[in-house]
């Protein structure tokens, strides 16, 4: 079973992502985390480009890496300079790390009108570059930029720049689709065509503009790469680069490759996990939908899916979501059907009987009809499951509530709530930003005292969404609220015409289920 070698360039590539930018201490946490991953290098930046990457680089000596080995990017020497007079050499001889990344280039178009040399001194820019960096101890992978378009203008040249890298002391040599418009068709008949070419270690960096950097990533390890380049969730400029979380499971669990330091899949675990973390790190949305990792790339709706998936997993599912640290997720939905909801009671401990049943699924279909989305809200299923069986207790319930905006020198809401709690009658107050915060602080001001696990609540999320626009102010909206309590998460929903009362709805409900399913510990797996 060969190994693959994969080089992470979250933190270069990845950060010139549009509205992406990174503090020093998230970059060093993710840096952890790639380690915890077990990735071989790490592409932290170019300290030669701009001073905070300089600065990332002498943070990180202070991080104890236990598997992954650091690389610093950069460029070939500037054309008609010494290499040991060239600044932008220094900064990577200065980062004192094990790899540097050059990238030099292969399509005579950049040598002539980017550069603006010619092709002979390209190539020795590329050789002295190469050879002053080993020369100082350092392993270096070449970045062949722009390789398959200049392959197809010119083959000879690229292949002489190959050579020239190689000769020169490259470790590997990396084969760029730059502008990401290669096809994976093409891109499998060049690699071979270099492969039986150059002898020496090959792999490639791809980009996304055409969506194919994942397929063209794996077709180029078909085709003999040992070396690929990529980014956590596919960031990247423009269009991204090959993404990374998707290639490592492609590679380990469906080519048979050995992947990220010693080739133990349980190493897989930690893709849900890692990914998530960046994608919060960033504010780069990681959609639902993201293969492997995305809340939803095990989610199944439809009714004979989901009891097909109770029968057995394998009917609906390419791989155990476990394997890459994510979840299976049966929806509840007017869709789903009964089986959704016996595997949901099933997982807090009940059994629901033949009529139970049927009077749950109805009670879904009508909240359905009339506007909810309860697939993403599965708290309010759970309370709903716990009043057919009689185990639902409303322990508080908000009698009255007032609540007032107002903008004198600055904007900020007011609220009195009227609470029975036990049977007494408790008014507690509230002030927040807005009428919603306002009302969710008397709330949880009238009920912490006697309710304690509600102080350390928070409600992390709020989403408002038209069900019907055509009725103007008067339509009908649908809130979900998103809390969390000990590092547990749950989603609630409801619908009204009335905003304010659709939110305090919502988070009465919320409060509700942490108080009736969390802290009794009815849901432990979640």
């Amino acid at each position: 079973m060969d190994y693959v070698e994969l080089l992470d360039t979250t933190l270069r590539d990845g950060a010139q992502t549009r509205g992406v930018s990174l503090s020093l201490r998230d970059k060093l946490r993710i840096i952890q985390k790639l380690d915890e991953l077990g990735i071989d290098i790490i592409e932290a930046g170019w300290p030669g480009s701009n001073p905070k990457d300089s600065e990332l680089y002498r943070a990180v000596k202070n991080v104890s890496l236990t598997h992954s080995k650091l690389a610093v990017f950069g460029s070939t020497k500037h054309k008609n300079s010494r290499v040991d007079m060239d600044p932008m050499l220094q900064s990577l001889v200065e980062a004192d790390v094990p790899y540097a990344v050059v990238f030099g280039k292969s399509w005579l178009l950049h040598v002539r009108e980017v550069l603006r040399t010619t092709p002979e001194e390209n190539l020795e820019m590329i050789s002295e570059t190469v050879d002053y960096l080993k020369a100082h101890g350092m392993k270096v992978v070449f970045d062949a930029e722009h390789f398959f378009d200049g392959w197809k203008d010119s083959p000879g040249y690229a292949l002489s720049v190959l050579r020239t890298a190689w000769e020169a002391g490259a470790e590997t040599l990396v084969l760029c689709d730059t502008n990401g418009g290669t096809l994976p068709s093409e891109l499998f008949r060049i690699f071979n065509n270099v492969k039986s070419s150059v002898d020496a270690p090959l792999g490639i960096h791809a980009h996304n503009d055409s969506g194919c950097a994942i397929a063209n990533s794996l077709v180029a390890v078909e085709a003999g790469a040992r070396h690929v380049q990529g980014t956590l969730i596919g960031l990247g400029e423009r269009c991204g680069n090959a993404d990374l979380v998707q290639i490592i499971p492609a590679l380990s669990l469906k080519m048979g490759f050995k992947v990220l330091v010693d080739g133990n899949p349980e190493r897989l675990k930690k893709l849900t996990e890692i990914a998530r973390l960046v994608a919060d790190l960033t504010g780069f949305h990681l959609a639902p939908n993201h293969p492997y990792v995305g809340k939803n790339a095990f989610a199944h709706k439809g009714g004979v899916h989901i009891d097909a998936m109770i029968k057995h997993p394998k009917t609906y599912e390419h791989i155990d979501p476990a394997m890459v640290g994510n979840e299976r997720v049966l929806s509840v939905s007017e869709q789903a059907g009964r089986s959704a909801l016996m595997d949901l009671a099933r997982r807090i401990g009940l059994s629901l009987s033949k009529d139970e049943l049927r009077a749950a699924t109805e009670e879904v279909k009508r909240l359905e009809s009339s506007g909810y989305h309860l697939e993403s809200a599965e708290a309010t299923v759970i309370l709903l499951i716990l009043k057919h069986v009689g185990m639902y207790r409303e322990l508080f319930e908000v009698k009255n509530w007032w609540v007032e905006s107002i903008n004198i020198g600055k904007k900020t809401s007011r609220a009195i709530v009227t609470i029975s709690v036990n049977g007494d009658i408790v008014t507690a107050m509230g002030e927040g930003v807005g009428p919603v915060h306002a009302l969710d602080e008397a709330v949880k001001e009238g009920v912490s005292s006697r309710f304690t696990a509600l102080k350390d609540v928070s409600l992390t999320d709020y989403k408002v969404y038209v069900v019907d626009s055509k009725d103007g102010t008067a339509a009908y909206v649908r809130v979900f609220t998103e809390f969390t309590w000990r590092e547990k998460s749950w989603v609630t929903t409801h619908v009204s015409n009335n905003i304010i009362e659709a939110s305090l709805s919502a988070i009465i409900d919320g409060y509700r289920y942490l108080l009736l399913v969390l802290e009794p510990g009815l849901l432990n797996n979640k």
